[in-house]
């Protein structure tokens, strides 16, 4: 039986180097990675850890942020610093010091770090650039400044081992030398060495430059969609693998790794997108139906029946954007018995047919006080999967059960919103859960003997409410409803509550405070979702409040977002880590929702929603067997989209269009008046 306990660590980030701390004040954390090596340059601006570090780990190897390779128990990164000798003097980045950003090397993701001492300009620059090795290189640019010529040992090292290179500089003269980070994934090390010259990024670049692009011209959403992109290939292993939070879980969801295959199915990154669904269909999935979350398999009370619908509607979006169905051939009886298994009796709520156990979406359960019921999240998914898995059937001639899912879905999704006793709207809009006779679970109380921290919110003296909750966003960023009914409106203003709840600076908690199990604070991820539906409602001003909180807190420059940003309770819980779903969420707002490239059962769909004050947009992305450039901008008459391209139109209108599927490549251009909305 699942207790509160299971996400308890014994990870004390007082214990040890600054260093092995996730959290340090400003701190930026840059991902690289290539699925067999995975990299993160620390940026540690104002004096708590290395200034400029490098973190190393195996991919395959879910750890904690002290247990990275090239991380000393004593000295934490300090080694991986750089440090320029000259004479009796010693050049290294200040705290305060240094700045990091993106850029890209020859069409590669790469960090750069620029610093100075004295009359010495530095630029550090991390790439990998080799898609199918385990390395990773560091080129060091240094430029003199003064009037005298320096002879100098450049040095940097992994834990105990240092590597240096002479470097000669004439005054005003900038030469640059080339270090190389190798993992040995067996002997579980990194070897450190230097390099006569620049490595070769041909391969890296041409793996680049089969990813998706997109440009709006608006830089908040050209930063994080750019760094989603680059980041995101980072987060999963060759083999699929991907932590629910790098450094903080050490686990695996099924439901995070659909999302995260789904994104990367949109980048174009098919092999990787197919490696992790036949994993996550091979070991995630039981010959039941049954799925796995936080690597665990749970009794039917504890189930997260959501996760179903979520894996069955990722494999349909992977077959529409790649139109590969070997996978749902090879899988489909794992595909048929994920579909049926929400279905079971002892799931099925007598009065209503909606579905029942004692779990919800944030994963608290009857020790934290959730009351047998019906979840949200459960129906929407379990039609969402439902609806999903009758089109997979269609597509492989196994279309036997096509009808009864579709049935069943419908049923479903009619129960939740007009069952006249069991519905999931009131009033407010969506509702989190309802009790089995009907009454709407309102608030929960923590059994006594749980054993909460006594500083968690839900362990405190009064009342714990479940209402509103952020997963509540999601029928209408799915499209689950009209995003005008009164059920969208009612909710999205319901879910103004979770912004700015017992903090300060912006974001959305992902549900009442008071409720909160773990540690209290907002939320990137569920904030986006909430990003999502807004783009629906074509509320474009929360859209932009979301994206400037986003881009204000730390680890914005990198755009590696933190799980959520508030005081931790660590221990017990677990260091704060990085969330590869956020990166996923990004993709899906800018692509699916603000974009609107959807590609459907019958057609490919373009269908725009773009912020006030774009004036252009331009794009590649790979659909089916082809390339698809899209060119959208602003044109001197005002009103909706004219539309112009070489494909096949099925269906237009001044707000979408639908083209038939390409066989060879497609250009879309679309002119839209300035007033577009």
């Amino acid at each position: 039986m699942i207790n509160v306990h299971e996400h308890f660590y014994d990870d004390d980030p007082n214990i040890g180097p600054p260093d092995v701390r996730t959290v340090l004040r400003g701190v930026n954390y840059f991902f690289l990675g290539n699925g067999l090596i995975q990299a993160a340059v620390q940026s540690a601006p104002h004096g708590e850890g290395t200034p400029l570090g490098l973190l190393i780990m195996d991919p395959e190897q879910l750890r904690k942020k002290r247990e990275a390779l090239t991380m000393d128990p004593v000295y934490g990164l300090a080694s991986t610093g750089l440090e320029i000798r000259s004479g009796s003097g010693r050049s290294v980045p200040d705290a305060g010091g240094v700045e990091a950003a993106w850029m890209e090397k020859e069409g590669v993701p790469a960090v750069r770090g620029n610093w100075t001492s004295g009359d010495i300009e530095v630029e550090e620059v991390f790439y990998v650039p080799n898609p199918a090795e385990a390395s990773l290189i560091r080129e060091v640019r240094i430029c003199n400044h003064g009037e005298n010529q320096v002879s100098a040992r450049v040095r940097t090292g992994v834990l105990r081992s240092i590597v240096e290179q002479l470097i000669l500089l004439a005054p005003g003269e900038e030469n640059c030398v080339w270090f190389e980070y190798s993992l040995d994934a067996a002997a579980r090390q990194v070897s450190l060495s230097a390099l006569a010259g620049a490595p070769q990024t041909r391969k890296a670049a041409s793996y680049w430059d089969g990813l998706a692009r997109l440009s709006f011209g608006h830089p908040l959403l050209d930063h994080d969609f750019s760094a989603a992109r680059a980041q995101l290939p980072a987060a999963v292993s060759k083999t699929g693998r991907a932590d629910g939070s790098i450094w903080q879980y050490n686990r695996e969801w099924l439901r995070d790794q659909s999302v995260v295959a789904t994104a990367l199915t949109i980048l174009g990154e098919r092999t990787r997108a197919w490696t992790m669904f036949d994993r996550l269909l091979t070991n995630f999935v039981t010959d039941e139906g049954d799925t796995v979350d936080s690597s665990e398999r749970r009794d039917p009370d504890e189930v997260e029946l959501d996760q179903n619908g979520f894996l069955l509607q990722a494999l349909l979006q992977y077959v529409r954007w790649t139109g590969d169905l070997s996978l749902i051939r090879e899988k489909w009886t794992k595909i048929e018995a994920a579909a049926e298994f929400p279905l079971q009796a002892v799931f099925r709520h007598p009065a209503s047919g909606l579905l029942m156990n004692r779990r919800e979406f944030w994963e608290r359960h009857r020790f934290h006080g959730i009351e047998p019921g019906i979840e949200l999240v459960h129906q929407l998914f379990s039609s969402i999967g439902l609806s999903a898995a009758a089109e997979l059937a269609r597509g492989v001639g196994r279309s036997e059960k096509s009808p009864y899912w579709e049935a069943e879905a419908d049923r479903l999704k009619k129960a939740m919103l007009k069952d006249r006793a069991f519905r999931m709207v009131d009033n407010r809009g969506f509702l989190k859960r309802r009790g089995l006779d009907g009454r709407v679970q309102e608030t929960m109380s923590a059994w006594p003997e749980c054993g909460l921290p006594a500083e968690v919110p839900l362990a405190a003296p009064g009342e714990h409410f479940l209402n509103p909750d952020s997963s509540a966003a999601l029928p209408i960023a799915l499209e689950f409803i009209p995003a005008d009914s009164p059920p969208a409106t009612l909710t999205m203003s319901s879910l103004e509550r979770l912004w700015n709840q017992s903090w300060v600076g912006g974001g959305y908690g992902r549900y009442h405070f008071s409720s909160e199990a773990d540690s209290a604070g907002a939320w990137p991820f569920p904030s986006l979702f909430v990003a999502r539906a807004s783009v629906e409602t074509g509320d474009f001003e929360n859209v932009r409040r979301i994206l400037e909180w986003l881009n204000s807190i730390p680890g914005s420059i990198a755009g590696g977002w933190f799980e959520f940003y508030g005081k931790r309770i660590s221990p017990p819980y677990p260091q704060v880590g990085i969330i590869p779903w956020t990166w996923a969420e990004m993709i899906l707002l800018c692509v699916h929702h603000l974009l609107g490239l959807r590609p459907e059962e019958d057609g490919l769909r373009l269908r725009p929603r773009l912020l006030p004050g774009i004036e252009r947009v331009k794009a590649r992305f790979r659909v089916r067997d082809a390339r698809v450039d899209l060119d959208l901008k602003v044109g001197p008459k005002p009103g909706g989209f004219a539309w112009t391209t070489n494909g096949e139109i099925m269906r237009r209108s001044d707000r979408d269009l639908v083209v038939r599927y390409p066989e060879k490549n497609l250009e879309i251009y679309g002119e839209y008046g300035s007033g577009l909305r």
